[in-house]
């Protein structure tokens, strides 16, 4: 498998029509801004401009938004399983509403966490990989854990019969054939992210954005190609080297599962089949895909605690893809990086297991803090 590899399918001169907008739409998520706003503690995550990493890989601008400070979930998973939940309670009611899902533990702390909001009971299932502070924290937030499982996709198939059994709703972030209207929601949510970063001032020529089963990428790409079509930035996926669902659909030209461990740091996105709703997405739109090794994912997260930024092993892998590509002259060339090239990256998680973090790091996330930013409520600002 290539660790980089330009998009075979890649159609810029296509519109972003109709068939497109029913999966993802500017539209919807201006419905999911105007109801997430309406949460008590929303306020847009900070968008961290980083001249250091800009000089320091030879491009114009580097921009970080920083998820870590998304709520009390220190993730963006935030925007998408809580209000894929709320968006279920409107429909069903609460009455005997039970949800459930798989989750290398962000998603499933979110899910969780709209669940107690919601007043609904939650099942959270986790594999064998999911570290115990992660699962610790969907427990803090009143679910049942159930560890069971190899790796994630082992987990997606041991909720799914769940649900089945006992008349559960899966929430997943993931999609398949036949289920498709709830992880819609859920990457509807994510597209927030996309709002914000522009609101702030963003205005990228290329974005490097995290796999995993392609949520996210796919919302952020939707929002851009709606509303820019061809004059949109370009979009370089980016995925753990040893869970490349993405890359490896790219090479294969039709949606590829990866089989095996699954085994990487970047726990959040160590998922090894894509989100069909997603591919159809990424499939004609995305610009590149490309690979991470752990140890790259490690010294990002370092890049940034030197900035005092805390950003958790699964939220670097953007910055982690950038670095790489940016060192790399075939890979600047193919992707028309410069000096003049503004960089927007997703920092989707802050220190979600501290204790990880810590080990990776060297420094607790309060450690890598200004003392006046954790005083001012400021953390993460460079």
């Amino acid at each position: 498998m290539p660790d980089f590899l330009l998009n075979p399918k890649l159609d810029r001169a296509r519109a972003y029509g109709p068939e497109l907008q029913a999966i993802l739409s500017i539209a919807r998520a201006k419905e999911a801004r105007a109801h997430i706003s309406g949460w008590a503690g929303y306020t847009p995550t900070p968008l961290h401009d980083l001249p250091a990493l800009a000089a320091k890989t030879d491009v114009g601008q580097v921009l970080y938004k920083d998820e870590g400070r998304r709520f009390e979930l220190k993730s963006f998973k935030a925007l998408g399983g809580a209000y894929a939940v709320d968006r279920l309670v409107v429909k069903r009611g609460k009455e005997g509403l039970v949800v459930t899902c798989a989750t290398d533990g962000n998603h499933g702390r979110a899910v969780a966490w709209g669940a107690r909001r919601a007043g609904i009971r939650a099942v959270i299932y986790v594999h064998e990989g999911v570290s115990e502070g992660r699962a610790e924290a969907i427990r803090s937030f009143g679910a049942e854990v159930v560890r069971e499982g190899h790796n994630y996709d082992d987990s997606v198939r041991a909720s799914a019969e769940a649900a089945a059994k006992n008349g559960w709703q899966i929430v997943s972030d993931t999609s398949w054939p036949g289920y498709e209207d709830i992880p819609r929601d859920v990457m509807q949510g994510y597209a927030v992210l996309a709002m914000e970063a522009e609101e702030a001032g963003a205005k990228p020529t290329h974005i490097f954005v995290q796999g995993g089963v392609g949520g996210i990428a796919a919302a952020v790409l939707s929002y851009r190609w709606e509303k820019y079509g061809a004059d949109r930035p370009k979009l370089i996926v980016v995925e753990p080297e040893n869970a490349a669902c993405l890359t490896e659909s790219a090479a294969a030209g039709k949606v590829t599962t990866v089989t095996g461990d699954l085994e990487t740091i970047i726990a959040g996105l160590a998922c090894g089949e894509p989100s069909i709703l997603a591919w159809k997405i990424l499939e004609p739109g995305a610009d590149a895909f490309m690979t991470v090794a752990d140890a790259e994912a490690i010294a990002a997260m370092r890049e940034l605690a030197a900035l005092h930024v805390v950003g958790g092993e699964s939220g670097v892998a953007g910055l982690a893809g950038f670095f790489k590509a940016a060192a790399n002259p075939a890979m600047r060339a193919a992707l028309g990086l410069d000096g003049s090239s503004r960089v927007l990256l997703y920092g989707t998680e802050g220190a979600t297991d501290a204790a990880v973090y810590t080990e990776l790091v060297g420094k607790t996330p309060e450690q890598v803090l200004i003392p006046e930013q954790v005083l001012s409520g400021k953390e993460g600002t460079p």
